[in-house]
């Protein structure tokens, strides 16, 4: 993919990233992994206990598609970061109490990041540039009109 002068890779990422909850994104899908990893049992051990083995390695896989699916479909963020918060939930009671706790509190973050995410919000100002607002303006008026 050729690139335009004077624009590099990092500017074009982070407007990809501005377009989309990013941070939820990856979250939910940092959380799904790790629950993923967090899981000792084998597959051979999985099938003989049954569907609660089961469940335990696809909550986490849901999660990772969830996060990944908000990453590059932002479109429909509010369905999955739903299923993302009740997934990761289930994984509580399913794959070692969440992943030992890090898994559940990365998906659900993640969820609620993505849920609070807004399209078209206008990005925050820094406290340093608000402040500096007043004084430029009071500089620039001329206070004898």
């Amino acid at each position: 993919m050729p690139v335009r002068s004077g624009q590099g890779v990092r500017p074009a990422f982070r407007r990809w990233r501005a377009r989309r909850p990013f941070w939820g994104g990856l979250l939910l899908a940092l959380g799904g992994a790790e629950i993923l990893l967090a899981e000792k049992a084998s597959m051979k051990v999985v099938m003989h206990i049954g569907m609660q083995g089961l469940a335990g390695y696809l909550l986490p896989v849901v999660m990772l598609l969830c996060g990944l699916l908000t990453l590059f479909n932002p479109a429909q963020r509010l369905f999955y970061s739903i299923i993302g918060v009740l997934v990761t939930l289930g994984t509580w009671v399913t794959s070692d109490l969440g992943g030992f706790f890090i898994g559940l509190l990365l998906g659900l973050v993640g969820s609620c990041l993505t849920f609070g995410w807004l399209p078209d919000q206008e990005p925050r100002t820094s406290r340093r540039k608000r402040r500096k607002e007043p004084q430029a303006t009071a500089l620039h008026s001329d206070p004898t009109n």
